[in-house]
């Protein structure tokens, strides 16, 4: 088996992590679905430090019955990443590990969960939640199967997570210059017009700052846009 990113969906950019994650689970409920001979379906939670939960699934079922485990609090998804193994509810009416969360999938319709939990490394976790709708469906065979397929979903989104990263910090470095060069060009505005230094031009963007209780790149913008003369000092002092 091979996991592919066209089949699976896009791997760059914040957005689009969400859509890989779409791809991905549908992916994965297709290979489940061939490796036990019925309907799985597949769901995914990411959690990222300082991020929004990020939640896709190969289907609105995948997604609904994914959201009893996260409201429970318990459940095989949970314990997979807990313990960073396998974890095989294989019919509901024979466990007993979680009696608040089987209740509420058999009123869900489903009768076995096997959670899978992905490496994603200390800034990410996640897990995929298969599920199947009769009992005993995840075999040894079909086990493994999602343990490969969820290895190789870990290698991928790891990659995605990485391009998201690179691509917020590259636009955080861009917003920089972009300050760094409207302070540069206000600063030679007031040199100008003041005869004075690039030192003493800064301390007037500075003192402007200050008194106006504005970041010192709207000073900046306000200057190269004319809405404030840069040419006396004391205009910084309104």
């Amino acid at each position: 088996m091979t996991l592919s990113a066209t089949e699976i969906g896009p791997l760059s950019g914040t957005d689009d992590i969400k859509g890989f994650l779409d791809g991905t689970t549908r992916y994965a409920a297709v290979t489940l679905s061939r490796a036990t001979g019925s309907r799985i379906e597949c769901a995914v939670t990411l959690h990222r430090r300082k991020r929004a939960i990020t939640i896709a699934g190969s289907s609105d079922d995948a997604i609904l019955l994914d959201g009893i485990e996260q409201a429970i609090g318990e459940g095989p998804r949970l314990e997979a990443l807990r313990i960073n193994s396998p974890v095989l509810l294989n019919d509901i009416e024979d466990d007993s590990r979680w009696p608040r969360y089987v209740k509420n999938l058999r009123a869900a319709g489903a009768r076995s969960v096997l959670g899978i939990p992905l490496q994603l490394g200390e800034d990410a976790s996640a897990a995929l939640n298969f599920f199947a709708l009769g009992p005993g469906l995840f075999t040894d065979e079909a086990v493994e199967e999602a343990r490969v397929f969820g290895d190789m979903a870990g290698q991928a989104l790891r990659l995605a997570l990485r391009i998201a990263a690179a691509e917020l910090l590259a636009q955080d470095l861009r917003a920089a210059m972009e300050r760094r060069t409207a302070i540069d060009l206000a600063c030679g505005i007031i040199m100008s017009q003041n005869s004075c230094t690039q030192e003493a031009a800064f301390g007037y963007l500075l003192k402007a700052s200050q008194h106006r209780n504005q970041k010192l790149h709207d000073i900046a913008a306000e200057i190269i846009t004319g809405r404030i003369d840069g040419s006396v000092a004391t205009n910084f002092e309104d």
